[in-house]
């Protein structure tokens, strides 16, 4: 189970609802995906406009946790107030943090994530920080008192999967609250890798909803999530430099 907070999940996988072709395909991805939090950006949304249209009528929100994030913010003044925001219309009191520091990149501002992440937390919010690969910034978060944190695999939508796997490795081995790897999910190998690893979920959205078949590759990304967990779970063999016999030498016919 994964467990961020007083909340508990079966599927490990967490999925973004953005840029979807239409929301028929986008609520048949979620079905498919059997994904248990689908996270959005709050600015995005008329969440105080329920006669609005918006992706959340297509679905059934009493199988969801939904998790608002703070998508748009550069300060951490900002995130505070879409955070509110989403807490006041009732969504739910668990957020993502997101702080973008650098318009090319899009890579979070460390500085004003923490400081966003201290007053949540002084609130009430239960506070999933997204975060560059730094265990340094993971740990400091983790003292804060942080739920979850979210190191990139690589920037927003890009696609390169994970970039640094030491740098990831750092953060799960230190990791006393759960490590979901967003950002940068390129394809199931990406997220097999990532929860092979150690990480205790992913979370992605461009990958699935910019696929050629977004409900195929929501599927395959379930699928990954899984695969990747249960060959965590199992441990893999450890790597050599020779090649080691698989059959028992023993018994063999000689010439």
């Amino acid at each position: 189970m994964l467990k961020i907070g007083p909340y508990e999940f079966r599927s490990r996988l967490l999925l973004g609802t953005g840029k979807f072709p239409d929301l028929h395909v986008q609520k048949e991805a979620v079905d498919v995906s059997e994904t248990q939090i689908l996270t959005f950006a709050v600015r995005r949304m008329n969440i105080f406009q329920p006669d609005q249209p918006n992706f959340l009528q297509m679905l059934d929100l009493q199988a969801y946790t939904l998790l608002p994030n703070t998508a748009g913010a550069r300060t951490a003044e900002e995130a505070i107030r879409i955070a509110r925001l989403s807490k006041a219309s009732g969504l739910c009191h668990m957020v993502k943090v997101e702080v973008i520091g650098d318009d090319r990149t899009l890579l979070p501002d460390p500085i004003e994530t923490i400081k966003a992440s201290e007053q949540l937390l002084e609130e009430g919010f239960i506070v999933l920080a997204y975060i560059s690969d730094d265990v340094i910034l993971a740990r400091r978060l983790q003292e804060l008192g942080v739920h979850a944190v979210m190191p990139g695999a690589s920037p927003i939508g890009s696609g390169q999967g994970i970039v640094n796997p030491l740098n990831l490795s750092f953060i799960i081995e230190e990791a006393r609250v759960p490590v979901i790897v967003d950002a940068g999910i390129g394809g199931p190998a990406d997220a097999a890798l990532a929860m092979e690893m150690g990480a205790d979920g992913v979370l992605l959205n461009t990958a699935v909803s910019g696929a050629k078949d977004p409900v195929k590759m929501a599927m395959a990304m379930k699928l990954a999530v899984e695969a990747g967990r249960l060959g965590f779970e199992a441990g893999r063999i450890p790597k050599k430099r020779y090649a080691t016999a698989s059959s028992p030498a023993e018994g063999m016919l000689s010439s």
